[in-house]
């Protein structure tokens, strides 16, 4: 009897043999390195320092293998919860001022994280970005030690928040997105998983030095801001926005209060009351993974950490904060410590 002719194959392409070797990597890497449970009561791995989902963590390996950046690029980093909602949306609307009018803005219509990519929740292939207008805009929650090579040489706007203000903002977020199959996460037990460095993409104080501390040797590449003082001088933040994007305003923009209308249309109150923003769901890159718009504006305040914390957690948080940032150079606003 002769046997079965066999089927024939499809060559494996190049892309697809980096794909398949980024993946036995991976598989082997979560089955060796540490892991614990996170706020939304996951696991998160600890890579190279700092505490990963582990599709985030794979979405790294692609970054990578496959992400080419242009010299022209901006990025915008920051732990998550720092902020990062509005500083899209002044950024974006800083830098393309001239493509639409204040009355029917693209903000009117859509959420701010809808205006330029999140890198994070990429997946494979990762999506082609050469048809986006230079300056690309693209924003990550990864620490810069973790940043492939290629996107270190770009422009970086980095921003930082009060450690306190950041974990409650981070679980009230988080317990929205907690298993329902697990009991509601206590402020205790999270307060002890930020301390101890376990939150997504944490711990907090190395996300924030490693930064800082980049910016610190190449100030022309990073602008590194605090969310507190784009609280209190929005308008000189937007203009800062604008000289470091390449785009500053001209004389004829600051007579038209073209800065003024910027930081009304991106403020907190504008955003939050806008029905984009209060209904529908933002999913990122080709994964089915949503956050319903509602829940990225939720306060916005300085502070809102004293409704919160008793005493004894304001000082664990702030002992380990002036430990770990002790000799950097960097200090919160002291009304927000306070």
């Amino acid at each position: 009897m002769s046997s079965s002719p066999s089927l024939p194959t499809t060559p494996e392409s190049k892309e697809d043999a980096d794909y398949n070797k980024i993946s036995d990597e991976y598989n082997h890497l979560i089955e060796t390195i540490p892991k614990t449970n996170g706020l939304r009561g996951e696991l998160l791995y600890n890579y190279n320092g700092f505490w990963l989902d582990p599709m985030i963590l794979k979405t790294n390996f692609l970054l990578h293998t496959y992400f080419k950046s242009q010299p022209t690029d901006i990025f915008l980093a920051s732990v998550m919860k720092s902020g990062t909602t509005w500083l899209k949306a002044l950024m974006f609307s800083t830098l393309n001022r001239h493509l639409y009018s204040f009355s029917d803005h693209y903000l009117r219509h859509h959420g701010p994280q809808s205006t330029f990519p999140l890198l994070d929740f990429e997946s494979y292939p990762i999506t082609d970005f050469t048809h986006f207008p230079a300056p690309r805009l693209f924003a990550t929650h990864f620490p810069r030690t973790l940043l492939p090579p290629c996107m270190t040489s770009c422009k970086f706007v980095y921003l930082c928040r009060e450690p306190k203000d950041v974990l409650i903002s981070c679980w009230h977020f988080m317990s929205n997105y907690r298993s329902k199959d697990l009991p509601p996460l206590s402020l205790d037990e999270a307060v002890d998983i930020f301390c101890k460095g376990h939150s997504d993409y944490g711990p907090f104080w190395e996300h924030v030095l490693s930064y800082w501390r980049a910016s610190l040797e190449y100030p022309d590449k990073i602008l590194f801001l605090k969310y507190e003082e784009v609280k209190k001088e929005p308008e000189v933040v937007v203009r800062k926005l604008a000289t470091f994007m390449g785009k500053p305003f001209t004389a004829e923009e600051v007579e038209k209060r073209v800065v003024e209308n910027i930081v009304n249309l991106c403020s907190f109150q504008t955003l939050s009351n806008l029905e984009v923003n209060k209904e529908g769901v933002e999913k990122f890159g080709r994964l089915e993974v949503g956050v319903e718009n509602r829940h990225y504006l939720r306060k916005g305040e300085i502070g809102d950490w004293k409704n919160y914390l008793s005493e004894e957690m304001k000082q664990r948080i702030d002992g380990i904060t002036h430990e770990r940032l002790k000799g950097s150079g960097l200090i919160f606003d002291a009304s927000a410590i306070a």
